[in-house]
């Protein structure tokens, strides 16, 4: 019977990973996505933040804004062979507002006037969640393209990675705020910012904040404020349709950890917004699992044994060696204990169709393409 996640990469159209930072994150979607490709799938991976390392894995020496295919001769020669293709880019923000700025602008001109905003040049790189939903607006033009069979994206880490569930609904609204409004009034008519139009408690705030910030820059914020305003109706129907792909029964979200509490905590924190959200979980991988060393035992092996274990294989060790061995072999047990204790809690947690992955702590860092197909086996085998 195929594993769970066989089964999504085989029949998603869209897979999002999310996790807190460090725990293997972007490195467990490169795996998938090597995975689908090995099953013949045209793949595309999309990241905000790639690794350096990641890149070298893949034979490039970074990830770029431009589709880059890999060369599957990479593959072909760690013994791992494609038979589909892998592509991968990285999110560029801006660019991604700028292609909605243009497309939904009532005309060149104002498109143009917006874009040369200086307010809109720091929102559009720089505001608090604005790359994690342009993230998802990317995933949602690359959807359908027709030369790829399925899109993987790797989103920041837990904390901001939850921005771009509710950030189309706070577009909206804050587009459609009381103090919008008061901007839009001021600068509409003449284009020029004019308080003597509003209602005087409107004035008296804006004018507070003119003595502290500067009339240029409120001229600004107004110019930029009425510009948006211009795409409200498109950028209200990209939000309905961001949170409505998001929910289809194509797209699937992989939740990453590792077993220490805190990841734990975070990434049932994002399980419970995606239920929230009415979107599919797909699965969660726990990387860096311990596993109990062989002859597990509650108490440390006693030295008697260590001590012929090291006379056995002929090793010149250091006199208190044995004692050592035995030490860490007990240590290597409890840790494997721990583990499994807290993996054994996060289950209880989660609902009963969304099966746990568990991926063994490695002996080094996923580095080069043997080892990122070793790990997309790995997963697709259903872990340990």
């Amino acid at each position: 019977m195929p594993s769970s996640l066989e089964t999504i990469v085989d029949t998603r159209r869209v897979i999002i990973t999310v996790g807190a930072g460090g725990v293997g994150k972007t490195t467990t979607s490169a795996a998938l996505g090597v995975a689908a490709a090995q099953r013949g799938k045209r793949v595309l991976c999309m990241t905000i933040d790639p690794a350096k390392r990641l890149a070298e894995s893949l034979g490039i020496e970074r990830m770029n804004t431009e589709a880059m295919e890999i060369d599957p001769k990479l593959f072909q020669r760690a013994g791992a062979p494609l038979t589909g293709s892998l592509t991968v880019m990285m999110v560029d923000t801006k660019r991604t507002f700028d292609e909605l700025v243009i497309k939904y602008s009532s005309s060149p001109e104002s498109a143009k006037r917006l874009l040369e905003n200086k307010l809109y040049q720091y929102v559009s790189t720089s505001l608090a969640g604005t790359q994690e939903y342009m993230a998802m607006e990317k995933l949602i033009a690359v959807k359908n393209d027709p030369r790829y069979d399925v899109v993987f994206l790797d989103t920041p880490p837990t904390a901001n990675a939850l921005d771009f569930l509710d950030a189309p609904g706070r577009l909206v609204d804050a587009l459609d705020s009381a103090a919008m409004k008061w901007f839009i009034d001021a600068f509409q008519s003449t284009g020029k910012l004019s308080l003597n139009i509003l209602a005087r408690s409107a004035s008296v705030v804006l004018r507070a904040i003119g003595k502290i910030t500067g009339g240029s820059f409120l001229q600004d914020v107004a110019q930029f404020i009425t510009e948006l305003n211009d795409l409200f109706g498109g950028f209200k129907e990209r939000a309905a349709r961001v949170q409505e792909t998001l929910r289809g029964t194509d797209v699937a979200f992989v939740l990453v950890t590792s077993p220490a509490p805190m990841s734990i905590k975070e990434v049932l924190y994002f399980s419970d917004r995606l239920e929230q959200h009415h979107m599919p979980r797909g699965a969660l991988v726990v990387n860096r699992y311990r596993v109990p060393p062989p002859f597990a035992a509650e108490a440390p092996i006693p030295i008697s044994v260590s001590a012929a274990a090291v006379a056995m294989h002929k090793l010149t060790l250091d006199e208190d060696a044995p004692e050592r061995l035995s030490r860490a072999h007990y240590d290597a047990v409890k840790l494997a204990a721990l583990d499994a204790h807290h993996i054994r809690a996060l289950e209880t947690r989660l609902p009963a169709d969304v099966p746990v992955v568990k991926v063994p702590e490695l002996a080094s860092d996923v580095h080069d393409v043997k080892l990122l197909s070793d790990l997309a086996r790995t997963l697709l085998q259903g872990g340990i």
